[in-house]
């Protein structure tokens, strides 16, 4: 099979080694990246701190429709 890449397979399967292992590196800080931040919010969610699209979407729910209003 190595033979069949030509005079450049050692540089050609490297390449494709390093092109793995960044996207497995980059998956793997995502993830991380993902749980940390999770957990963050949660956090601040727990002393009471709540997300500015929450508070709109509440604030929404609480508004009468236009055609109830007087």
């Amino acid at each position: 099979m190595i033979a069949a890449l030509g005079p450049y397979a050692h540089f050609i399967l490297l390449s494709y080694a390093a092109a793995a292992l960044a996207a497995c590196g980059l998956t793997l800080w995502v993830i991380l990246d993902h749980r940390q931040l999770r957990t963050t919010l949660a956090a601040l969610e727990a002393r009471g701190l709540t997300r500015r699209s929450a508070r709109a979407a509440a604030r929404l729910a609480s508004e009468t429709p236009l055609e109830n209003r007087a």
